[in-house]
């Protein structure tokens, strides 16, 4: 099992910038790969960033070049760093993990999930 905690979400202007932190305990993070994902109201979860266990990377298009997806397996935390936000990325973003090696961009991939940290982008 795997327990996953969010946490750095919050209220923010256009353009400005946030990092989160998503800490995991009950097994080492180096075992899988990682992502984050974010729902907003009335809406699916969709995927945002994905970081395997090699440290390989993949991003929706929407966020490429504006956040990075960053893991510390020392510390057993995987990070969001999101740049240049715009009033469309408010939502709430979830971290979740899956039992794989390599990077998976679907819900159903993930076995763990967060409780979700909020983030809201003004305008």
């Amino acid at each position: 099992q795997v327990q996953l905690v969010e946490s750095g979400g919050g209220l923010v202007q256009a353009g400005g910038s946030l990092r989160l932190s998503c800490a995991a305990s009950g097994r080492t993070l180096s075992l899988y790969s990682m992502g984050w994902f974010r729902q907003a109201p009335g809406k699916e979860r969709e995927f945002v960033a994905a970081i395997s266990w090699t440290f390989s990377t993949q991003y929706a298009d929407s966020v490429k070049g504006r956040f990075t997806i960053s893991r510390d397996n020392a510390k057993n935390t995987l990070y969001l760093r999101m740049d240049s936000l715009k009033p469309e990325d408010t939502a709430v973003y979830f971290c979740a993990a899956s039992p794989t090696r390599t990077i998976r961009v679907v819900v159903a991939d993930y076995d763990y999930w967060g409780q979700g940290t909020q983030v809201t982008v003004s305008s």
